[in-house]
């Protein structure tokens, strides 16, 4: 399966979860308020919790799978996707598309997943928030099927684990489950702010422990539009070109300076982090401006930083290259190629399935010696997991 000699780990590839899964998987207590997913919409990726459709995006109308580059994915992907769309998503056919794309093994992250946690809690948000033990429900439920489809192949596909940071202490406990149990490579997290705490906010240390004590990293992985603030598609565009533009890049941004600068890697300095399906090439700018304010006036207010924050990021970060992102040589020439990982986005709207492998080792203009890093031995490292 490697290319051309050379094995290849996706770091980030997604599942298409059914619509029933939280109807079937969550705690018996809680499935009278189970999740939906949406059906309304070819490859409707749309979930509703209690009363909203949590992945926002203005009005939504049925539509034929021949106006499918309407929504935002592309042309070939009608062809490239029908089997995988003929069989549900089901775990033969995400085998079967590694072995078309090339891929030796990959760590499987959601697709209606990203958006089910995206309300804040019921003291916020009243009636349509989460309570903090259905936010934990909702959570050991995905896991539980994720470990159910990820024994299809499990030496080729690991599961992230979903947590709810509703809930800190469940979500300690699901960190442990996920581990020790479900033998997950990976915690994801989405990058909205519950209840507007940041990441480096002391009630959070008890789970970046765990996942240090553990030895398993930390994924932030951003999505749609949902209610959680900030809303890191600046809530005043209504295209998707234009909010999905800011999104993700500015969700992990965002991750970043809250890890580095806020004294989680400080205080957890065995934490790895993993910053997914943003891009790469922002981080040589933010990580310089953050460094000139560390300088300017981190001696006022973050005396406990030991180094500067692009020294944490290098030493504890991971960021996912995609497989046409020209600008990445730039971050090479800035920050080298020690914590870049490769991803494909399968069976995302942006995804290059079935040639991401071969866009990126073929096309992408960084040196050959990166491609397999980033393939390779920093995906090992990342997810200590073996190729």
């Amino acid at each position: 399966m490697a290319h051309a000699g050379h094995p290849v780990g996706d770091s980030d590839m997604h599942i298409m979860e059914p619509p029933d899964l939280w109807q079937r998987y969550i705690d018996p207590s809680f499935r009278h308020a189970a999740p939906v997913g949406l059906t309304e919409m070819h490859r409707d990726m749309r979930v509703r919790v209690k009363s909203r459709v949590v992945l926002r995006g203005g009005g939504v109308e049925p539509i034929s799978a021949d106006q499918g580059r309407h929504r935002g994915w592309q042309t070939h992907h009608e062809d490239a996707y029908a089997e995988a769309m003929q069989r549900g998503w089901d775990p033969a056919s995400q085998v079967a598309a590694m072995d078309v794309e090339g891929l030796d093994k990959a760590v499987l992250f959601p697709t209606r997943g990203l958006f089910v946690l995206g309300l804040d809690t019921v003291q916020m948000m009243g009636t349509d928030g989460l309570e903090p033990d259905f936010a934990a429900a909702i959570a050991r439920a995905y896991n539980d099927w994720m470990h159910d489809f990820c024994s299809y192949a499990p030496q080729r596909m690991y599961g992230a684990g979903m947590v709810a940071p509703h809930d800190v202490d469940a979500a300690v406990l699901e960190v442990r489950r996920c581990v020790e149990k479900l033998g997950f490579k990976a915690i994801y997290l989405a990058p909205g702010c519950i209840n507007r705490r940041p990441w480096h906010h002391p009630v959070y240390d008890p789970l970046w422990a765990e996942c240090e004590r553990m030895n398993v990293p930390i994924s932030f992985h951003g999505g749609g539009q949902t209610y959680l603030k900030p809303d890191f598609s600046l809530e005043i565009f209504d295209s998707l070109m234009m909010w999905h533009t800011f999104g993700q890049p500015l969700g992990i941004m965002t991750v970043t300076v809250s890890l580095t600068s806020g004294g989680v890697f400080q205080r957890f300095p065995r934490l790895r982090a993993a910053l997914l399906e943003g891009n790469c090439s922002w981080a040589p700018w933010l990580l310089h401006r953050l460094d000139e304010h560390f300088e300017w006036v981190g001696w006022r207010e973050a005396p406990d930083l030991k180094k500067k924050p692009s020294e944490y990021f290098l030493s504890n970060c991971f960021l996912s290259v995609e497989a046409d992102e020209d600008t990445a040589s730039q971050y090479i020439e800035w920050f080298g190629d020690d914590n870049l990982v490769f991803s494909t986005d399968y069976p995302h709207g942006d995804s290059k399935y079935p040639k991401a492998v071969k866009t990126m080792f073929d096309e992408l203009p960084i040196p050959q010696e990166s491609k397999i890093k980033a393939a390779g031995p920093n995906w090992t490292r990342l997810y200590d997991l073996e190729l």
